[in-house]
């Protein structure tokens, strides 16, 4: 994926506010990226432009050599549900799903057929150490198992991106580790991962960070 010059201006009445003031950024396959800066930087809003939430007021958006920036809303979403999956800090997962269920669930929205599901979703809920707890109800693990169930619905229908925003925002050191540790094993077979943080130790996990402030890529590490 590649960011041409991107800017992105929420219309406030009288007021022009740029919350993305002309991004360049490539990703490249494989990689994993940390997009760090405090709050209000933009990174959020990068974030929602590369993973097709939004679009830009100007620029271009070039995913597998398409200009995506001038997709309509029904071809981004198909974009969204096949090449892109999505962490955030808040885990959203169904609290009446075991967490096995709430692995299947975008596949039976995708219609994979019931045998593939059954047998991706196990082989998933084992990637992400969980193996034994398929059966468990939300509310029946901790913050950090939960945030993994999350990473392994995400991957649920093969995405060839992996966004995480704040990933380990609500988590202790100790899970908030454990759940790095996943992503780093997830890159190291090939996933790309671009993970929105604040935290420099967070950030540390990324073979590369991008450094934003206010709606500008101040440099790289």
């Amino acid at each position: 994926m590649e960011l041409q010059d991107v800017w992105k201006i929420y219309h406030m009445g009288e007021f022009d506010v740029p919350a993305l003031q002309g991004i360049n950024l490539t990703i490249r396959a494989g990689e994993f990226i940390a997009i760090m800066g405090p709050s209000g930087c933009g990174k959020t809003t990068a974030m929602n432009i590369i993973g097709c939430l939004d679009i830009p007021t100007r620029g271009k958006v070039l995913l597998e050599g398409k200009n995506i920036s001038e997709f309509k809303s029904n071809e981004l979403a198909r974009i969204r549900g096949k090449k892109i999956g999505f962490i955030f800090q808040t885990f959203n997962l169904y609290p009446t799903l075991t967490a096995l269920e709430n692995i299947r669930l975008p596949m039976w929205i995708h219609e994979i057929p019931e045998n593939e599901v059954e047998d991706i979703s196990k082989k998933l809920l084992n990637t992400v150490g969980l193996s034994e707890r398929g059966t468990h109800f939300p509310a029946q693990l901790s913050g950090g198992q939960q945030q993994r169930v999350a990473i392994a619905r995400s991957l649920s229908t093969g995405p060839s991106i992996l966004l995480a925003d704040e990933p380990t925002g609500n988590l202790d050191t100790k899970s908030g580790g454990e759940v790095m540790d996943v992503f780093k094993n997830l890159n190291s077979e090939g996933l790309t991962i671009v993970m929105i943080t604040h935290d420099p130790k967070v950030a540390g996990y990324a073979e590369r960070v991008v450094k934003m402030l206010d709606g500008k890529i101040i440099g790289e590490t």
